[in-house]
C-alpha cells in the first residue's frame, strides 16, 4: 500500500528500524544506494532531501558540479528482508540542489516525466507494464580479462554438459537436455526451492507475483512473473526483483545473472513487456479489430514497430544483447505483429475479458534501464497513435519459413549495439517530446555505450583463435 511520509515515520518507528536505505538507478539501469541511520532520518529528508556526491556516478556529473540530492518517494518505501538489522528500503528521484528539479538524467524523473507526458497528451490516464523478465542461476562463473588472454567458465550442476563431472556428493543424474528446461518437476528442476524463496521475498516488499517456473534454457533459466503496474511503480518492482533475485541466489550459495546470451547453444533470457494504455477507467487497447484490438492500439504497435531499431539501443542496451537477436534462433526479430507467432516482434496474448487487451513487445532484455525502457516505448506508441501509424497486416504464419520473397519483405531488429545507437542518432525526436527524454541525456547515453562498444571491439575474443589462429 502506497504511503505518505508520515506515515513511513509510523513504520519506522513500529518496525523498530534502524537504517534507512537510500536507493537510486544509474543510467545503465544499475542501482545504487547510501545508508542513513534511523536517528538522522526525519520529515525533513522528505522535503529537503539528503545530499551526496553525484560524479562518482558513470554519465553523470563532472567533479565540478557533483552536488545533488536525493529526495525519497514515500510511495515506494519497504522493509528489507536480507539484512540483519531492520532496514526500509525507499526509492529516490535525483534532483539538483541549485535550482531544485529533477536531475534531467535521472532514470526515474525521466520516467515520471513520461508519466505526466501521457497525461498532458489527452491519450490516457495510466500506462500500465508487465515486464517478464527472464534469468539464469548458476553454481558459480569465473572469468579473466587481461593482456595474456580471456576465459570464462560457467559451473552449473544442473547444465547438460555436467553429466561427466565426479561430483563429491556424487552426480545425481537427472537433467534436461539443451533447450529442454520448460519444465520438468524436480529432481530436474533444482531451482524450485530457490524461486519459491524469490517469490515470498517479493512479496513481502509489495511486490505480487503470479507465477514462476524454470525456462527452456538446460542449465538454470528462470522467470518469476508478477503482475502489471503503472510505469513508475512497475520499473521500481523491476529493481526490486532485480536485488530478490540476486540477493536469494547468493544466500543460497549460487549467482543469479539477467545477462542474455552466457550461455553458448542454449536459449537466452528475454524481458517480454506487456503494455496498454487507459482512460477514464477504460482500457483503450480493446476493439472490434485484429485479435480484439482498438484502431489506438494498431496504431500503437505501429509507432513501436516504426521506431523498434531505435528503441532497441535502450530496450537491448548492451553488445550481449544482439548475440540473442540472430535470425533462425526462436528470437523475436521480426518487426510485425501477431496473435500467435511468437518470432514477431509484437505478440497479442490471448484474455477472455477486453480489460485484459494489451500488447506484449517481445525484443527487449533484462539488462535493459526499466524506467528508460517502460518509457521510450510508451513515447514510441503514443507517436504511432497521434500519427496514426498503421502496422500493415499481421503475420501468422511461421516467419522462420517463409518463402525467401516474403521473408525479404519482413524488417528486423538491429543486429548490433553498433546499429542500434546509430538509429538512436538519427531517430529520437519522439523520445524528446513533452522534455521527457533531454537531448543532453539522449547524447551522454550514446556516448555511455560508445565506450562499451570501444572496449568491446578492442578486446580479442576466443573464437577469433578458434577460426584464424592457424590462417
Amino acid at each position: 500500500m502506497a504511503m505518505t511520509a508520515d506515515e513511513v515515520l509510523k513504520l519506522i518507528k513500529d518496525k523498530e528500524v534502524k537504517f534507512v536505505d537510500l536507493r537510486f538507478t544509474d543510467t545503465r539501469g544499475k542501482e545504487q544506494h547510501v545508508t542513513v541511520p534511523v536517528r538522522h532520518f526525519n520529515k525533513e529528508k522528505f522535503e529537503q532531501g539528503h545530499a551526496f556526491d553525484g560524479s562518482s556516478i558513470a554519465g553523470w556529473k563532472g567533479i565540478q558540479a557533483s552536488d545533488m540530492l536525493l529526495m525519497p518517494d514515500p510511495v515506494s518505501a519497504r522493509m528489507d528482508p536480507f539484512n540483519d538489522e531492520p532496514v526500509l528500503n525507499i526509492s529516490c528521484d535525483v534532483y539538483e540542489p541549485m535550482d531544485g528539479k529533477p536531475y534531467d538524467r535521472d532514470p526515474r524523473s525521466i520516467a515520471k516525466r513520461a508519466e505526466a507526458y501521457l497525461k498532458s497528451s489527452g491519450l490516457g490516464d495510466v500506462a500500465y507494464f508487465g515486464p517478464e523478465p527472464e534469468f539464469f542461476i548458476f553454481d558459480g562463473v569465473t572469468w579473466n580479462v587481461d593482456m595474456s588472454g580471456c576465459s570464462v567458465k560457467i559451473k552449473s550442476e544442473e547444465a547438460p554438459w555436467s553429466t561427466g563431472i565426479d561430483y563429491e556428493s556424487g552426480n545425481m543424474a537427472h537433467r534436461a537436455p539443451v533447450k529442454g528446461g520448460y519444465f520438468p518437476v524436480p529432481p530436474i528442476d533444482t531451482l524450485y526451492d530457490i524461486r519459491n524463496a524469490m517469490v515470498l521475498a517479493l512479496e513481502q516488499q509489495g511486490v505480487e507475483c503470479e507465477v514462476h517456473h524454470h525456462e527452456v534454457a538446460a542449465a538454470g533459466q528462470n522467470e518469476i512473473g508478477t503482475r502489471f503496474a503503472p510505469l513508475v511503480q512497475r520499473a521500481d518492482w523491476m529493481q526490486i526483483l532485480k536485488y530478490t533475485v540476486w540477493n536469494v541466489a547468493h544466500s543460497y550459495g549460487k549467482t543469479a545473472t539477467f545477462m542474455p546470451k552466457p550461455v553458448v547453444g542454449d536459449n537466452g533470457s528475454g524481458m517480454h513487456v506487456h503494455q496498454s494504455i487507459w482512460k477514464g477507467g477504460k482500457n483503450l487497447f480493446a476493439g472490434n479489430g485484429y485479435a480484439g484490438l482498438s484502431d489506438f492500439a494498431l496504431h500503437y504497435i505501429g509507432g513501436i514497430i516504426k521506431h523498434a531499431k531505435a528503441l532497441n539501443a535502450i530496450t537491448n542496451p548492451g553488445t550481449n544483447s544482439y548475440k540473442r537477436l540472430v535470425p533462425g534462433f526462436e528470437a523475436p526479430i521480426n518487426l510485425a505483429y501477431s496473435a500467435r507467432n511468437r518470432s514477431a516482434a509484437c505478440r497479442i496474448p490471448y484474455v477472455s475479458s477486453p480489460n485484459g487487451r494489451r500488447v506484449e513487445v517481445r525484443f527487449p532484455d533484462p539488462t535493459t534501464n526499466s524506467y528508460l525502457a517502460f518509457s521510450a516505448m510508451m513515447l514510441a506508441g503514443l507517436d504511432g497513435v497521434q500519427n496514426k501509424i498503421h502496422p500493415g497486416d499481421p503475420i501468422d504464419k511461421d516467419m522462420y519459413h517463409l518463402p525467401p520473397e516474403e521473408a525479404a519483405k519482413v524488417p528486423h531488429v538491429c543486429a548490433s549495439l553498433e546499429q542500434a545507437l546509430d538509429c538512436l542518432q538519427d531517430d529520437h525526436a519522439f523520445l524528446t517530446r513533452g522534455g521527457v527524454f533531454s537531448e543532453d541525456f539522449l547524447e551522454s547515453y550514446i556516448a555511455l555505450k560508445n565506450e562499451e562498444l570501444t572496449r568491446f571491439r578492442m578486446t580479442t575474443h576466443p573464437v577469433e583463435f578458434d577460426m584464424y589462429y592457424a590462417s
